[in-house]
Parts: structure tokens; C-alpha cells; sequence
């Protein structure tokens, strides 16, 4: 931590199908008052996407939505436009799922505490004071993978007309709260009663303050999920049981390993795979302003672990504290990944 320039940093740790260790280190800004313990809060960043599909998966199994229906079926408030690439194939919920339905938009870089927030429609419209592009489809889905932040808020978007719920109350009711995630929030901005628990973002090689300490993200499925490694274990457990045909109130087996099923380019639906059979790992990085996240977990041997810091690091701390945690959990047909 100190020779990345990391504040804070919180560290849980997955053996034996349970986490055996949830520990914070350092401190929630850069004063050193207030150290980082196992309930403050950080920003998932991209890690919000896959537990966000958790809730979509959620609803197909209850009949509601099907993977493979065109989504503007389902779809009320908001309609994917037509054009030439949705008449050639249309776009399904297993397409945005697995970043493959052609839509634009990688990622999103917030709001300023304080700034105009704009409204989901706004955001998929392009439209100010939203500050990203219409989300769009320019390639024909199903043909090519190409990751996209904007398919999950149209899947966001498919989420709220299809339960007519605010999507956090959907997502807690539905995914956190049963999967005992109960430190864990997408609502946008951070409420009151949490942002006292809530780390400080920053950003930069030396750790340079967010402005406000962090940013507000409406762009919530995609990337607005304020939480904690263990809560991030919790929803890594909940997986593991459901792949393993064990308890799980969300999800079903059937379901758990189609998301466990490559689609394309290492990717089931919301989450990345590595290696195969009894050693398939599954996992998502993420990064918002001032915090990066990294989620690892064997589908089906009871291992993983969550790193979240309160600074962009590009992983080259949390590369290497996964290195250690796999040498020391024994983790089989672990590599520390390449990054570009």
C-alpha cells in the first residue's frame, strides 16, 4: 500500500466455501482518522454489473424475462432503436449480458458530488446533462464481443419497466438483502446515513483527491454499486452454492451454470471465466473515480477472494495480493493475469 500510494484498502478472503477472513487496512482518507474496517464502504465500479445480473437472471427464472426474447418486448419507458444491424438479429438480454448485442458506450466517468444528475433515458439518449453518447447499436448483435457499459443500462432500463420498482429497491430486495449483502447499496447519490461509512476516492499515481470524494453514478448496473469485500465474498458464495446445486434464494442451479457457460471471449453472462472443470474460476474487475475492485472465486471448489482500494492502481497492487492469496489458500491453475 504504501509504495502504490493506497490509502485504504479492504481484503476478504474465501476457503472452504466461507469467508475465513474480512479485514480493512489503512484509512478512509488521507488525514488518518478513520481507519478502513470490514463495514466501510467502496465503489465496485464494473463489479456492479455481474451482481446486477444476478438480478436479471432472477427474473428469468421466475418467467418474467427470457434470455433470448427481443428485449423491446418488455421494454416500456425506453425502446433500443431500429436501425440496420437490431433488423438483421435483435438485441436479448443474453446479448447485453455477455457484452455481444452491438451496443456502444464502453464505460462511464460519473458525476461531481453536487452536479445535475441525469435521468436513466437521459443517459441512454445521450442526452445532457448525461456526459456519454447515445447508446446505440452499430455492429449487428450476436456477432462480435466488445465490452459495453451501455448494454447494462439497458438491461437496467429492462429491469425497472419489467418490475415497475426503482432498480436499488429491486436489487435489494431481490439480490443484497438475500444474499445477506446488507452493507451494499446501488442507490445514486450514496444516502447520508452510508456516506458516513463510505471510503474517499482517489485518483492519479501519487493518490490525487476526487473532487467531492468520490462520483455519483446513475449509470447504476453498469457501475454504481457501493459496497465491501465481504459483501462482494457473499455475492462470490451465493454463485459457488447455486453452481454446486446448494441453497440459494435467487438464483437456480440450471440458471447459475449458464451463467457459468462461456458465451464468448471468456464471458458467461456478467462474468469473466478462466481455466474449466473443477478448476472454473469466475470474477470481475472494476474501477470508478478513485477506487479500483477485483472479484475472483472458484465456481466449485469453496476458494476466492475481493480486493477493493480507494485509488486507481490499474491492479498492480491487487494483482499481487491475489498472487499471494493463491499461493497461500492453494489455489490450482492460478496465473496473475497480464495487463495492457
Amino acid at each position: 500500500m504504501k509504495e502504490r500510494n493506497i490509502t485504504g484498502l479492504s481484503l476478504s478472503i474465501i476457503d472452504g466455501g466461507k469467508i475465513v477472513k474480512e479485514q480493512g487496512y489503512g484509512f478512509t482518507d488521507k488525514g488518518g482518522k478513520t481507519p478502513v474496517t470490514a463495514s466501510t464502504l467502496f465503489q465496485a465500479g464494473s463489479v456492479s454489473k455481474p451482481v446486477a445480473a444476478l438480478g436479471a437472471l432472477h427474473l428469468v427464472d421466475k418467467g418474467l424475462l427470457s434470455l433470448d426474447e427481443d428485449v423491446n418486448t418488455k421494454l416500456r419507458t425506453w425502446k433500443v432503436p431500429s436501425n440496420k444491424f437490431t433488423d438483421a438479429h435483435k438485441v436479448t438480454l443474453r446479448l447485453l449480458l455477455s457484452h455481444t448485442a452491438g451496443m456502444t458506450v464502453h464505460g462511464f466517468p460519473g458525476y461531481r458530488v453536487g452536479a445535475p444528475i441525469p435521468t436513466l433515458t437521459q443517459i441512454l439518449n445521450g442526452e445532457k446533462p448525461a456526459n456519454t453518447a447515445a447508446i446505440r447499436v452499430d455492429q449487428i448483435p450476436g456477432t462480435k464481443w466488445r465490452y459495453s457499459g451501455g448494454g447494462y443500462q439497458v438491461m437496467q432500463q429492462l429491469l425497472v419497466d419489467v418490475t415497475g420498482k426503482p432498480f436499488p429497491k429491486f436489487m435489494d430486495e431481490t439480490v443484497l438483502k438475500p444474499l445477506g449483502m446488507a452493507s451494499s447499496t446501488y442507490s445514486q447519490p450514496l444516502p447520508d446515513d452510508m456516506a458516513v461509512r463510505a471510503a474517499n476516492g482517489y485518483g492519479g499515481i501519487f493518490g490525487q483527491p476526487i473532487d467531492g470524494a468520490w462520483h455519483v453514478y446513475p449509470e447504476m448496473a453498469a457501475a454504481g454499486l457501493w459496497t465491501t469485500a465481504g459483501d462482494l465474498a457473499r455475492f462470490a458464495i451465493g454463485i459457488q452454492n447455486a453452481g454446486s446445486g446448494q441453497s440459494n434464494p435467487v438464483i437456480s442451479q440450471s440458471l447459475t451454470q449458464q451463467m457459468l457457460t462461456t458465451q464468448r471471449n471468456n464471458l458467461g453472462l456478467g462474468l469473466f471465466l478462466e481455466s474449466s472443470g473443477r478448476t472454473l474460476r469466475f470474477g470481475h474487475d472494476g474501477v470508478d473515480a478513485g477506487f479500483d475492485a477485483s472479484m475472483k472465486a472458484y465456481a466449485y471448489l469453496g476458494k476466492g477472494a475481493v480486493v477493493m482500494i480507494n485509488k486507481n492502481d490499474n491492479w498492480k497492487a491487487t494483482d499481487q495480493i491475489f498472487r499471494v492469496i493463491a499461493e497461500q489458500y492453494q489455489w490450482p491453475d492460478y496465473k496473475v493475469p497480464e495487463k495492457k
